[in-house]
């Protein structure tokens, strides 16, 4: 485990390192405009490991944080049934950074300002590691996903279209 460069670390980082969780933090450059999957192809990852993270409220007002494969698409009504709610919609893009401490695109599981209810497509139970957003743009997390669950307690379920 590899500690990053002081200017690069985030809070997502910070607690990982703190935990003492075998990872790798991952550095890039990307275009604003790339997709997860074009920057998981840059990176020469499987873009089926490589897993975004998203914010979505529930109808009783409570926040939920699923992550799902960049190549595949949250199904609403699944994440709905797997966190118990009637529905879910994702967060505005500007309500993101107030709410979790983190910007849209750089949005990590790891170090929100609350730990909220997450939940992880089944498919990383397919890879010895994962990868997700270490906190900002430019910044990925590799380990296994059992590990990160040391950290973030999360429950696996089919959460893709």
């Amino acid at each position: 485990m590899a500690k990053a460069p002081k200017e690069h670390k985030t809070n997502a980082l910070r607690e990982l390192e703190a935990a003492g969780l075998v990872h790798e933090a991952l550095f890039f450059e990307a275009e604003a405009t790339m997709t997860g999957e074009e920057i998981a192809r840059a990176q020469g990852e499987d873009p089926d490991a490589v897993f975004k993270t998203l914010v979505t409220c529930g109808k009783s007002g409570e926040h939920y944080v699923f992550l799902v494969p960049v190549t595949g698409e949250l199904d609403l009504k699944k994440a709905a049934n797997a966190c118990g709610e009637k529905a879910v919609s994702m967060v505005k893009a500007r309500e993101l950074l107030p709410l979790t401490g983190y910007v849209h695109g750089g949005c990590s599981p790891v170090g929100m300002k609350k730990l909220f209810a997450t939940f992880v497509d089944e498919t990383a139970q397919l890879f010895d590691e994962i990868y997700f957003s270490g906190g900002k743009v430019g910044c990925q997390v590799r380990m296994n996903a059992d590990d990160l669950q040391q950290l973030v307690p999360f429950t696996y379920a089919d959460l893709t279209v």
